[in-house]
């Protein structure tokens, strides 16, 4: 039978009832990462992968990664490849719907099927080793003196690093709209930046520059958490007086156009993904805080983080 009309079958069964959601283990899955190698969403997305070979749930996990314009880019070629492929998954995030905000795409993520909501990280701001400044309140200073002098690099414009870069600025007293801010298509491409001083300060999640803070290349002055998280010893902003706190979390759509079944066939198998011990080391390597979020409670989370972020970046002069 060609895997192609095989795969129609198992969608009737599921779409009848008739077929539990582990059989779906019998096909390979796709994943879409609409980010360059080396950043959050392509170690989410690899890692998930790993999850879902681990638990057994999925025999085999390809890859495509297509960076650019906040995800919006692979969102577009995701939507128009995979409608109606129940084994199409894709890693998004708060930086998507920032960039959605921002860039106002032809694709939106409304169009495609939610499936999970996986982990928060928030945002670590760095500096390269051989940086003249110190500390974040050394590169606020700079910044109220010669806003566009100080460099921010982070991801996408729309990214939570860009809305706390502008945060940080009008804290500081000055415009958003002043803010140098770079914007890389990759965690790679921003790393690269930050070592060689191309930027004055990144930001980023904490495990895209774990190994260069503890190697001593990069070093760390800021995150966007509410307190100290175990683990990472990194001052908040808010106890450096900056009254900032912002998360970044990652999760999963499927595609366009799969029945009711098909998604809770795919949400099956990403919750046991999450269960496996392949998952848990990931969580643990990376610093990532699990929140898991399927159905209906995770639709109405992000409509209300997309109505949020509009509202924070329309007062950030970001919109």
């Amino acid at each position: 039978m060609r895997r192609d009309t095989f795969l129609k079958s198992l969608a009737a069964l599921a779409a009848a009832g008739a077929l539990p959601p582990a059989a779906w283990a019998s096909a390979n899955l796709k994943m879409m990462i609409p980010a360059n190698p080396g950043g959050g969403w392509d170690g989410t997305g690899r890692a998930l992968g790993d999850a879902l070979r681990d638990a057994g749930v999925a025999s085999s996990v390809t890859f495509e990664n297509k960076g650019g314009a906040a995800g919006a880019i692979g969102l577009a070629q995701f939507f128009n490849a995979s409608k109606g492929d129940p084994n199409a998954l894709m890693v998004m995030g708060a930086v998507m719907l920032g960039g959605i905000i921002t860039g106002k795409p032809p694709v939106s993520i409304t169009q495609l099927t939610p499936i999970a909501r996986l982990t928060t990280e928030y945002n670590v701001f760095v500096l390269p080793a051989n940086s003249p400044f110190k500390s974040m309140k050394e590169v606020v200073e700079q910044l109220k003196k010669d806003p566009g002098s100080v460099k921010w690099g982070g991801g996408s414009r729309g990214a939570t690093e860009h809305i706390a870069a502008a945060q940080i600025a009008q804290l500081a007293g000055v415009s958003a709209a002043k803010i140098n801010y770079v914007p890389f298509r990759g965690g790679g491409e921003a790393v690269a930046a930050i070592l060689g001083g191309n930027v004055t300060i990144g930001g980023s999640g904490y495990s895209e520059f774990q190994p260069y803070i503890e190697s001593g290349k990069m070093r760390a002055v800021g995150i966007t958490s509410a307190q100290r998280i175990a683990g990472i010893d990194v001052p908040t902003l808010k106890e450096q007086g900056i009254d900032i706190e912002i998360g970044n979390w990652r999760g999963v759509y499927g595609a366009a156009g799969i029945t009711p079944a098909q998604r809770d066939a795919l949400t099956d198998m990403i919750v046991k993904a999450t269960k496996s011990k392949a998952w848990q080391d990931a969580l643990a390597k990376n610093n990532w805080t699990p929140a898991l979020l399927t159905g209906k409670a995770f639709d109405e989370f992000v409509d209300r983080d997309f109505a949020s972020l509009r509202a924070t970046m329309v007062r950030a002069g970001m919109v």
